[in-house]
């Protein structure tokens, strides 16, 4: 555990959560008194349960925290003030050198009393982003009942998830023995967003030839993969307007060259990421299409065998860059909703950008290098 400066950064998130923080201590604050939270809690530890969860790009200096290599990790910040993030917080990252006992410290938690938040963590930690849809579906099959107000998901969204699901797996209903009626296609999308992956997915198990856990591991995936599609739809269209509102957004206050330089050339890399990660999503989403094709078009499950098999690996990989364009997007709309003024801050465009780089992975050069 160390000192945290770097939780400034979230300051200006405000009460916000994106697919790459979750904000327990705006939830504690908007919904702390209600019954349902203090009864179904993502932590027991009231500490724990304030904190900032951050899915986070592992710098180069930051290696040596680790036993292994790791792209991201997830961390575990806990601000001193809970009105102010500009002080600062305590922090750890999961597995990193020695995080049970700096967890054990920072939650406050008595002997044997850590071990089901401990189990809650590792299972945040497995999935690849922060989504709602995906953390809350995780936690459930994993029999973690979790109040509703950690996960911003709509009633209207979760219907229309459903439908998206039913829409794209009609096809299916044949290969898995359920029939062609209505109430078999609502069967078969009832198992895929359920917890009782075997059983209710005998048939297509023993199509596919896949033993239970394989399976399980890959329907989870390919759960994944339906909901990355779905956002595909709304956020694509959406970051481009957040790239046309980006470019055009300007600086106020009075500037300096190094302030001129650094935001625009840290505008053109964020742009340029975007750019390349809906690339990449969209060939990886390509590759889901094409097995999925050859087994209700052509009948050929062995391919989309091979896919489930594949999916978790996949599925972290598509996780980490939809997680990262999808922040972009949150966020900016967050901070500037339609109509605003097109300027901001110098100085808050450049935490801003920052936080983009680097869920791309990209190391910014601070402001005081450019300056100095």
């Amino acid at each position: 555990m160390y000192l945290d400066r770097s939780v400034r950064y979230l300051n200006a998130l405000g009460n916000a959560s994106t697919s790459r923080v979750l904000n327990l201590m705006a939830i504690a604050k908007g919904h702390g008194g209600e019954d349902d939270y203090k009864t179904r809690a993502l932590f027991q530890s009231p500490v724990m349960n304030a904190a900032i969860l951050l899915k986070h790009r592992v710098r180069a200096d930051e290696t040596y925290l680790f036993l292994s290599p790791r792209s991201v990790a997830t961390k575990v910040i806990v601000p001193f003030d809970l009105n102010d993030l500009r002080l600062g917080g305590r922090s750890f990252f999961f597995e990193q050198r020695g995080f049970q006992e700096a967890m054990q410290q920072i939650g406050n938690y008595r002997e044997g009393t850590m071990d089901r938040d401990l189990d809650v963590l590792k299972l945040i930690n497995t999935v690849p982003s922060l989504d709602p849809f995906l953390l809350r579906e995780h936690l459930r099959i994993h029999h973690y009942d979790i109040a509703d107000c950690y996960f911003a998901i709509s009633q209207a969204d979760k219907g229309r998830m459903y439908e998206y699901v039913s829409a794209n797996i009609r096809s299916l209903i044949q290969l898995a023995g359920l029939g062609g009626k209505e109430s078999s296609t609502a069967k078969l999308v009832s198992a895929l967003l359920s917890t009782e992956v075997d059983e209710k997915l005998a048939p297509l198990r023993a199509t596919l030839g896949l033993d239970g856990e394989a399976f399980r591991e890959g329907v989870f995936s390919w759960r994944g993969f339906l909901y990355y599609k779905w956002c595909m739809q709304n956020l694509w269209p959406e970051l481009r307007d957040v790239v046309r509102e980006l470019k055009a957004v300007k600086a106020g206050g009075a500037l300096s060259a190094e302030y001129i330089t650094y935001i625009g050339a840290s505008k053109e890399r964020i742009i340029e990421n975007i750019r390349q990660t809906g690339v990449h999503v969209s060939n990886t989403l390509r590759v889901y299409d094409n097995a999925y094709a050859n087994l209700v078009e052509h009948g050929q499950p062995s391919a989309f065998r091979d896919f489930l098999l594949g999916a978790p690996a996949m599925f972290l990989s598509i996780g980490e860059k939809m997680g990262a364009i999808s922040h972009i997007a949150s966020f900016w709309r967050y901070r500037f909703p339609p109509g605003h003024s097109g300027r901001a801050d110098a100085e808050e465009l450049v935490t801003i950008f920052q936080d983009f780089e680097s869920g791309f992975g990209l190391t910014p050069t601070p402001m005081s290098d450019w300056a100095a």
